[in-house]
């Protein structure tokens, strides 16, 4: 004897798979990237990109030279990525200079490549050596020295500093998640070069994040019919935009460190009420209350006790 409900419902099942593979296939044409043969454009502007376009004039632009930016982390990107791949980007002097420029505080000069400055310069000359006698020559200007010098670079590049996850399984249907957390720190100095003294030194932290979602059927749906889906979706934040936005972040607050140390000045004194300044400020001085809290307190030396 046949039952009829079990009977429609048995054969009701192979419409529900399919509808279901229609279902996932639609879900997954849609998580396609909607910009994938877009042209090229502007790379996108972070939150520290926005704070140096928005930071207020100085009384004068620096003359700045920076010689390198290099990666001191001496990371790779691990298995199955070559050996040879850095973890993180071998162009963040490139990044410093457009920094700097994009504040409107400092005057970049070339010295990174300073020999190919150099011999365009003598290519130059050399074509301008007068034949006649009645010719005068050009005469190039003299190149511009730097008064400050920007040193630094990537001291630090930590991954899997914190991962974590959940999920949920029933009858054959469920889904997790799982994130990661990477994080590249910045050191940035500024030198005087009358004397060789640091005028400011700052380190800058910024987080990496990657996350993935991921959802899945596999059950049985009748006797020998399985039906199995899946689905996700991943994404990872850019690790030179990280490094970008860091040290973009650095010079801003090198340029409120010298603000206070009166090593650099506004154009107006009614500027320090500026939104940008009153925000990096008041960061500097809850780091340095933090650091206070965390300092341990030092006993007081004996009376005869030796000084230095």
């Amino acid at each position: 004897m046949r039952f009829p409900c079990i009977s429609r419902g048995l054969a009701f099942r192979p419409f529900l798979a399919v509808l279901s593979l229609l279902a996932l296939g639609g879900c997954a044409s849609t998580q396609l990237p909607a910009d994938v043969a877009a042209n090229a454009r502007l790379t996108p502007a972070t939150g520290a990109t926005r704070d140096l376009l928005r930071l207020p004039e100085p009384r004068g632009k620096v003359v700045t030279a920076v010689y390198g930016f290099r990666d001191q982390t001496g990371q790779y990107k691990p298995a199955p990525d070559s050996s040879f791949s850095t973890a993180v980007t071998q162009g963040a002097a490139t990044m410093l200079v457009k920094a700097l420029k994009d504040s409107g505080w400092f005057t970049p000069v070339e010295r990174e490549n300073l020999q190919n400055l150099l011999t365009e310069r003598k290519i130059v000359r050399a074509l301008e050596t007068p034949q006649d006698k009645g010719n005068q020559p050009i005469s190039l200007p003299a190149l511009v020295p730097a008064t400050v010098i920007i040193e630094g670079g990537i001291v630090a590049y930590e991954t899997n500093v914190r991962t974590g996850g959940a999920g949920a399984r029933y009858l054959g249907i469920g889904a997790k998640t799982q994130y990661r957390v990477d994080q590249v720190t910045i050191s940035l100095r500024s030198v005087d070069i009358r004397s060789g003294q640091i005028l400011n030194s700052v380190s800058t932290t910024k987080t990496i994040y990657s996350y993935e979602l991921s959802t899945g059927v596999f059950r049985f749906v009748n006797f020998k019919e399985l039906l199995e889906l899946e689905g996700g979706y991943t994404r990872n934040e850019p690790s030179q935009l990280c490094v970008r936005e860091a040290i973009e972040a650095a010079v801003v607050h090198l340029i409120v460190q010298g603000l206070q140390d009166k090593i650099w000045a506004l154009k107006r004194e009614t500027d320090w009420q500026s939104p940008v300044l009153r925000t990096y400020l008041q960061e500097s001085a809850s780091y340095l209350d933090s650091q206070e809290a965390k300092a341990p307190l030092h006993e007081e030396a004996p009376a005869h006790g030796a000084a230095y």
